[in-house]
């Protein structure tokens, strides 16, 4: 297939990463075709030295790079599918989720800490986050911890753990495999002691709407069962109102072993936490994989019963 495409992309080394396996998919898939990438800067990119709940959500890692597709500049955009708001401005639209990395969060100790667990770290341990989601669910387990706000780029969060002499950070585990880091990590969290940010793991390719000619490109890069997941946890997350500034997890699995009529089912977990860890709620839900909406509003609907609602409130309030 002739032709060119032009794939807009954060300039950090990670969306880089991104960008360019998606490039170098789509020269695979459809030789002849011309690929190339223009870099953008966010304004999450931008505003570095304030934490993320205090700049807003809407569109923080996004909103330039969908700026330059309907403005005509660019194709098609690569994302982290975390840092995709759940509402997507009109005339674009979300077109592959691509199959998972490992989904994990991992604990990366500075160069005089290498903790094997959470455990491990002494009382009163300074951890460096931006993430409310990771802050809430840390001081859950680890109340004695110090928290303190650090953002930037893989490399700059590792500076920063050795100036200001921290214990450690907390990083996706997919981030460091694409980085072909991964020997960064000191542990991965379980599941029961941090669930995932929604989308955690993927990368989520948006164009133009009705754009048949992209849609058909980027097809084959479509993962089924992550996009049932992502559909799911989505879902969860649109109808708790969440994005960075609340501290709210998801994460959900296609099951291994179908029910007994052979049809595929979903399981979905889910975290609401106040900032501090004081007050949480988590449940879980299982349904058919091919209604993910509903079980993800499903799901939301027994946590805001269960007091996410006032949790919510809460901070909302606060910020």
């Amino acid at each position: 297939m002739t032709g060119a495409i032009r794939i807009g992309s954060r300039g950090s080394r990670l969306a880089l990463i991104q960008s360019e396996w998606v490039r170098d998919e789509l020269r695979r898939l459809h030789p002849g075709l011309q690929v190339e990438i223009e870099v953008i800067q966010t304004k999450g990119d931008k505003l570095l030295d304030a934490p993320l709940a205090k700049i807003g959500d809407k569109g923080l890692f996004t909103k330039e790079l969908e700026t330059a597709m309907l403005d005509g500049r660019t194709d098609l955009a690569v994302h982290s599918a975390k840092d995709m708001p759940t509402e997507i401005p009109e005339g674009l639209a979300i077109v592959a989720f691509t199959a998972r990395e490992d989904v994990r969060d991992v604990f990366v100790g500075g160069a005089s800490s290498s903790p094997g667990t959470l455990d491990d770290l002494p009382r009163g341990a300074t951890v460096g986050t931006s993430s409310l989601r990771r802050r809430s669910q840390l001081l859950a387990l680890r109340p004695d911890l110090a928290i303190v706000d650090i953002r930037g780029n893989v490399q700059t969060r590792l500076r920063k753990l050795e100036e200001q002499g921290m214990a450690g950070t907390i990083l996706a585990a997919a981030g460091l495999a694409r980085l072909e880091q991964p020997e960064l990590a000191s542990f991965a969290f379980a599941f029961h002691q941090m669930l995932p940010a929604v989308g955690q793991g993927s990368l989520a390719v948006e164009a133009r709407a009705g754009d048949a000619r992209v849609a058909a490109l980027v097809a084959p890069l479509i993962h089924e069962r992550t996009t049932l997941a992502l559909r799911a946890e989505r879902s969860l997350m649109h109808a708790l109102q969440g994005g960075c500034q609340v501290p709210i997890a998801g994460y959900a699995e296609v099951s291994e072993a179908p029910d007994e009529v052979g049809a595929d089912r979903l399981l979905l977990r889910a975290f609401v936490g106040s900032v501090d860890g004081t007050s949480v709620v988590r449940g879980e839900l299982a349904g058919p994989a091919q209604a993910p909406e509903g079980l993800g509003i499903s799901l939301a609907d027994d946590l805001l019963a269960r007091g996410a609602d006032q949790i919510l409130a809460e901070v909302r309030g606060a910020g």
